[in-house]
Order: C-alpha cells, then structure tokens, then sequence
C-alpha cells in the first residue's frame, strides 16, 4: 500500500492543488491511500476541537479524491507546532510521501513557503511534494524531470522515489538533467552525460525498471535550466535531491533546490 498523507490548511486552492497531485498517482496505483489531515492548533488551547465536516477545504479534497475513485481517510488532529503533528501522523501511517501546499506571494509567481511546509521538509527523510496554489490536472503518463549532480548517494535517493511510486513503469517518463553550471559561452567544454557517474547510473537504474528515459546534458544557470527544460517537457513533477547537515537528521536545502522551489510551477518533490 501506497500511504499518501496530505495535510491541509483552510485555503481550498491551495488544498484542491494538493488533492490533484495525490490523484494523478493514486489514479494508476495498484494500492495507494490518501489520508486528508487537518491540525487544530486551537485545541491545545481549549477542549474544543473542530471536526473534520467543519472544515470546508477538507471536505472539499476528500469529496474531489472520493470522486475519482481513491480510497480517502479523513482526519483531525489537535496540537502544535501543527509540523510536530503531520510528522507523528506520517510516522504513525509510515507515509510512503507528504504532499504539502505552496504558498505565492501578492503580485508575483513565486511560491513562497510557509513554516509549517519548511518545518515539515527540514524535519522527515520522507519524500515531500510542495504544490503551489492553482491545480494543473496531470492525466496520462507521469513525465518528471530529475536534476542532478554527482553525488551518488542524493542521486540513489531520487532514483528511489521514482522507482517506488506505485505506477506501471511504462506510464513514466524521466528525464535526468545534469546541468553543467554556466558552462553555455561560447568554446565551453563539450557536455557529456557520460561523464557524470551518478547520472548515467541514475538513468540506468531506471531503464532497467523498464521506464522510459530520456538523458539530458546542458550549460548554464542551474536553477534556471531546470525550471526551463521541466516546462518544455511538460513535466508533472520535478524530483529534487535534498542536502543532510552533518551530523543531524535534518535535511538542509541547497542554493539550487531553494531556487527552483521558488521558481517552477509545478510540484516538487524533495527526497533526501
């Protein structure tokens, strides 16, 4: 079983966008689950906790995820810090990933994270997805995008997250990307996907599941590269690989990682 966990806040376009992710791969599983979970800080301050029916964007993506025929539990819980509370669900469900909600800025189209989601991503080894706020219905193949850079074990890791999703292999379509920073001037060095260890072996890894790759090496600015080839792809998701501090459990983001969750428009999903 395939546990998606998407913990809600009351903004429904923002819900509904994480509602959307959960279906376009709990459509094609075999056995997946979505659990929706609203946390009710004010119950650590009073006796009275809300119910799950009182919550309108809740409701809303249960109801959207019922009708396309997933199997949907419907949760509250009460506490906070409201991150503290998704994490212990997560375990609890042993949640295979967490699809998050992005926020954007007034004026702008950038996503802008809220604490919750930065404290959600920071704290787990689990795969966590970051929507933005409008839904981009994804049917079809999932086509996905995966930068990445030489270190092996981050690149084994997105590797592991495309490999697990419980989809037909022959329904996904990656794309791994090594970007050869700034290296687009005229009389750069010639771009070699071979020459990058942990690319080739990422693509090979995925090959042999039998999924369709495409292997890609480019010059120039990183995160601006990957947010281009993901839209010229149609990508459904990009798969970012996260950063460990030594010595803690807790994944640190990258320069890269940070820009491209706060220039895409579409999901990104953090591994470790």
């Amino acid at each position: 079983m395939y546990q998606l966990l998407v913990p809600v806040d009351r903004d429904a376009n923002r819900a509904l966008a994480q509602a959307d992710h959960a279906v376009s791969i709990a459509e094609r599983a075999a056995d997946a689950a979505v659990t929706v979970l609203y946390v009710d800080k004010s119950a650590a301050e009073t006796d009275a906790g809300v119910d799950f029916a009182d919550v309108e964007s809740a409701v809303a993506v249960a109801e959207y995820l019922e009708r396309e025929g997933v199997d949907v539990t419907r949760r509250v819980e009460g506490g906070e810090p409201i991150a503290r509370e998704i994490l212990a669900v997560a375990d609890e469900l042993d949640a295979d990933e967490l699809v998050m909600g992005g926020r954007k800025r007034s004026g702008v189209a950038r996503v802008l994270l809220g604490s919750t989601v930065h404290d959600v991503f920071v704290s787990t080894d689990r795969p966590v997805t970051i929507t933005g706020t409008e839904m981009s219905i994804h049917r079809g193949p999932r086509r996905l995008v995966l930068p990445v850079d030489s270190n092996a074990e981050r690149v084994r890791h997105q590797v592991d997250y495309v490999r697990n999703l419980p989809i037909e292999p022959g329904e996904i379509q990656a794309t791994v990307l090594h970007v050869f920073a700034e290296q687009d001037y005229a009389g750069a060095p010639p771009h070699e996907f071979a020459d990058v260890d942990a690319a080739v072996e990422a693509a090979d890894a995925l090959e042999a599941d039998g999924m369709d790759v495409e292997r890609v090496a480019i010059g120039g600015g990183v995160e601006e590269t990957i947010v281009e080839e993901a839209q010229e792809r149609g990508a459904t998701g990009i798969v970012m690989g996260g950063r460990k501090r030594s010595g803690v459990q807790k994944v640190i983001l990258g320069s890269i990682t940070q820009d491209v969750l706060l220039s895409a428009d579409r999901p990104i999903t953090l591994t470790g």
